[in-house]
């Protein structure tokens, strides 16, 4: 049963990744690889389930985080093309406008 588990979860894995090259926007590929980290979670969870060792469980929450973390930052990046930009700040083109 959860030999056909892993084999399911790979085999979403590589069409998120068949996705995340393809495109055709950024924001499929985005979604793609925010697919793909969720199923790597979804794998390591399984894997720790299958060798009995709570320690990959810890692992597999970390990882979850961290994704969730770098897709925010690359959010970010694609729709003000800076880290460093606070949300409420206008961007240069707000600001020629109203000048």
């Amino acid at each position: 049963m959860f030999a056909v588990a892993t084999i399911a979860i790979l085999l979403t894995m590589a069409m998120a990744l068949a996705r995340a090259f393809l495109g055709p926007t950024v924001f499929d590929r985005i979604a793609a690889v925010n697919a793909f980290a969720t199923k790597t979670v979804l794998l390591i969870a399984v894997y720790d389930f299958l060798i009995g060792r709570p320690d990959f469980l810890d692992i597999a929450l970390l990882y979850a985080l961290m994704a969730f973390i770098g897709n925010i930052a690359v959010l970010k990046y694609v729709k003000y093309g800076d880290l460093s930009m606070v949300a409420d700040e206008p961007t240069s083109e707000r600001r020629e406008a109203a000048e």
